[in-house]
């Protein structure tokens, strides 16, 4: 049993709503899904409300839910805090699934400080599944109902991963905000470079054509969606910053120098910047990165190696430095 014989999943005729009422449903809660529209082609397979104006039907569905699930915006999810709290009977649990955990924080403690609450945000396209991906958990009140939904999840075949709210929006800037933001910044220097991508495609080298299918797939999805990502975490900024920085870093270490960015030749004139081999500063860039990857390094780098072999099947040598 899921621990959950009532539950209202509101947003459920979306993607990740959808996920999780399905999971609740597998393991035999009555499951109420709550939505603004039906989804496509059922009419009937859902409850219409505004959950943060709920009407007498949702009222009395909140009012009698073990578990209530925000699949919903930001925006709506904090102005649901309030109402469906007041509603929600003693030892409910109300869950979210937000991509943002500070706000929500400020509003539980104004207006839910004694219900039982977590935030589950899956790292991956509900698309893809669940079986074996990680799911950032991030308790806010702990108790029986917690318990039960991460034992859920698991169940499901996911990974939760316990943080709090601060580590959350740390760990998403990085993950998320600027991994977006490094794959869209190298197809917008492609564009730039006014390259060819059939002949890049051909001729590429494995890290490069990792690059190229990360971009494919980010196009693939909504911009919304990714500029929602950039937008709403507070620590996002300060992570385009870093990488901006860490790249005209990266440019001065080389010798690059702005003022004769369009001339080819530069490398070529031994008395310029560009034309001295930097490979004896990089040394020391190595190392430093090396020292942050820690114990990961040796983990990666065999992950990298099992990922170029899907590219080319290939012996183990010869990929490591292009």
């Amino acid at each position: 049993m899921s621990g959950f014989p009532r539950s209202v999943v509101v947003g459920g005729s979306g993607a990740v709503g959808g996920m999780f009422a399905g999971l609740l449903r597998e393991a035999g809660s009555r499951t109420l899904v709550v939505d603004l529209v039906p989804p496509p082609g059922r009419p009937d397979a859902c409850l219409l409300g505004d959950v943060t104006a709920p009407g007498p039907e949702l009222a009395a569905a909140l009012r009698d839910a073990d578990l209530v699930l925000l699949a919903v915006h930001e925006d709506v999810a904090l102005k649901a805090v309030a109402p469906v709290a007041r509603l929600m009977r003693p030892g409910a649990l109300l869950a979210d699934t937000l991509s943002v955990r500070t706000g929500m924080a400020a509003e539980l403690a104004a207006h839910a400080p004694g219900v039982q609450h977590v935030g589950l945000n899956p790292m991956f396209a509900p698309a893809a599944g669940m079986t074996g991906r990680p799911v950032a958990a991030v308790v806010t009140r702990d108790g029986p109902g917690v318990t039960a939904l991460l034992r859920l999840v698991e169940g499901g075949g996911g990974r939760p991963v316990r943080l709090t709210a601060e580590e959350h929006d740390r760990t998403t800037a990085a993950t998320q905000a600027l991994t977006h933001a490094v794959i869209l910044s190298f197809g917008l220097a492609l564009a730039r470079l006014g390259v060819d991508v059939r002949a890049l495609a051909a001729t590429a080298p494995p890290p490069h054509q990792v690059l190229l299918a990360l971009l494919a797939r980010v196009l693939g999805g909504s911009p919304e969606v990714y500029g929602d990502i950039q937008r709403s975490n507070p620590r996002a900024a300060s992570a385009r910053r870093a990488l901006a920085e860490a790249l005209r870093s990266f440019a001065a270490l080389i010798g690059d120098d702005p003022d004769r960015a369009d001339d080819p030749d530069r490398a070529d004139d031994p008395g310029h910047p560009g034309g001295f081999d930097g490979a004896g500063n990089l040394d020391g860039v190595f190392e430093e990165l090396r020292r942050l990857m820690g114990p990961e390094l040796a983990a990666g780098q065999d992950h990298c190696q099992e990922l170029f072999r899907t590219l080319h099947r290939t012996d183990d040598e010869g990929e490591k430095d292009r």
